[in-house]
């Protein structure tokens, strides 16, 4: 028995972990690197291993840092099976095809700026980093390789002696922890992966399920060096921030996950208008149609919710609905909404600013004292929403320098991973492991947070690096 790991070890994406048993072998998550350049070339770089002999993956959510390179390795020659929870696999057709158009525009826009620098391509030629990653039919295909949905708490049988067991994460919408139980020449191990913890007494989702014991657990520590903000005082904030746009005459610019995130976030705004917190007559645009797509979806996974979302939808009323709300699915759209002054809330992707609508929406509103950018999730080193928090005075969007005059806010109690407490409180219900692995951290964090886990044996693996079990 071995594990190796393939990424989201000295980072927080591109998650990816090998384990081999009796000649089966089984990936856990296959996640795209996100951050600047080098990270959008690591992409491309071999996996670590074979995808041709890889049997299973096991997919624990459907973010792009957890399936992004599916395609990638359906392309590279995997012909096993995807297993995931329905939800989850609903979520990742979306997200791979919205990352599949993304690449292929990506790839457009670098051949465009080759032939404006007099280096035209000869017929049929162009170089590696010109070719998208993947195209709109590698996603269409790793779709095709999706196989048994994962119920929670229902084991599934991979092999002899080899079984999965999905149990509820509460990160996002269908996420999971996963129990893998081995067995190889009479030896057993019960291996964990966390996936993305989300943590307790968030609106929409469950809590994530009490883990069960193992013997090895492979650990995200995202937030393992901090505690978040109480949600009660986040929401408080992200009221007076927009109150206090409002008067200045200024938007707000939301940038957001389309998973789980800009739902929340039209909940809270829901809740708002309806205390009487927000006014009735403000204008919400959720610009992203992957976020609109989403939030269909959400309605059609009503085994995922908490007691309090459930009864509200039996109940007649949309958690995800509010006056005012425009869904904006054309390109016209989203470039009129940049006509509008001020009195605007506008909810648009990604939620690190990497791509998406969200950054034509900063080029006309970071500039400006009177709006404000209001951050409620994580964003990774080297994205250019890490550097709008790290306060740099100056960013470049679409190749033109912006001031950054706008007031920023992150709110940390929005965020859908676990903190440090919530992480170590996980963690302590899963025994007394003989090794846990600290995975899905920036270095720094995980060795905080490596020191102060209860377990025999505590590992900060590095990107490729292989364990006996």
């Amino acid at each position: 028995m071995k594990i190796s790991f393939h990424g989201a070890a000295g980072g927080v994406t591109g998650s990816c972990f090998l384990v081999e048993c009796a000649g089966l072998r089984i990936l856990v998550d296959c996640g795209l690197y996100q951050g600047g350049r080098e990270l959008r070339e690591e992409n491309a770089e071999p996996f670590g291993f074979e995808p041709e002999e890889v049997d299973f993956v096991l997919l624990t959510h459907a973010h792009l840092d957890h399936c992004g390179r599916l395609p990638l390795l359906k392309s590279r020659g995997f012909r096993g099976e995807i297993i995931a929870t329905g939800a989850t696999r609903d979520l990742a057709r979306l997200v791979l095809l919205d990352s599949a158009g993304i690449q292929e525009e990506d790839a457009r826009r670098r051949q465009r700026r080759a032939e404006r620098r007099g280096k035209p391509r000869k017929r049929g030629q162009r170089h590696e980093l010109e070719e998208p990653l993947y195209t709109t039919l590698d996603a269409l295909d790793t779709m095709d390789a999706f196989g048994r949905p994962a119920s929670y708490g229902k084991p599934l049988a991979l092999a002899p002696g080899i079984t999965a067991t999905y149990l509820d994460a509460g990160h996002i919408l269908g996420a999971s922890s996963v129990l893998l139980e081995l067995e190889e020449k009479g030896r057993r191990r019960k291996v964990l992966f966390s996936g993305d913890l989300g943590y307790g007494g968030r609106p929409i989702l469950r809590d994530p399920d009490t883990p069960p014991t193992a013997d090895v657990v492979v650990m995200e520590s995202t937030y393992g060096n901090r505690q978040h903000r109480p949600l009660e005082s986040s929401v408080e904030e992200l009221y007076e921030a927009i109150t206090g746009t409002f008067a200045r005459g200024g938007n707000v610019i939301i940038p957001s996950f389309a998973l789980e995130r800009a739902q929340e976030v039209l909940y809270h705004l829901r809740e708002g208008v309806g205390a009487g917190r927000l006014p009735a007559s403000m204008q919400v645009f959720l610009d992203s149609p992957m976020a609109i797509s989403a939030t269909e979806i959400f309605r059609r996974h009503p085994e995922c919710y908490d007691e309090e979302t459930s009864r509200l939808f039996r109940e007649g009323k949309d958690p995800f609905h509010l006056p005012g709300l425009h869904f904006t699915h054309e390109t016209a759209e989203s470039m009129a909404i940049n006509r509008i002054a001020g009195g605007a809330v506008i909810i648009a992707g990604s939620g690190m600013c990497t791509g998406g609508r969200v950054r034509h929406h900063l080029k006309y509103n970071l500039w400006r004292a009177e709006s404000s950018i209001v951050f409620v999730g994580f964003a990774a080193r080297g994205t250019l929403g890490r550097r709008i928090i790290d306060g740099e005075k100056r960013v470049t969007i679409f190749d033109e320098e912006i001031h950054v005059r706008a007031r920023v806010h992150t709110l940390g109690g929005f965020s859908a991973h676990a903190d440090q407490a919530e992480l170590l409180a996980w963690h302590a219900k899963t025994g007394e492991p003989e090794i846990t692995f600290v995975v899905h951290g920036e270095d720094e964090t995980r060795q905080i947070f490596a020191k102060m886990l209860k377990a025999r044996r505590v590992e900060t693996p590095a990107l490729h690096e292989t364990f006996d079990l």
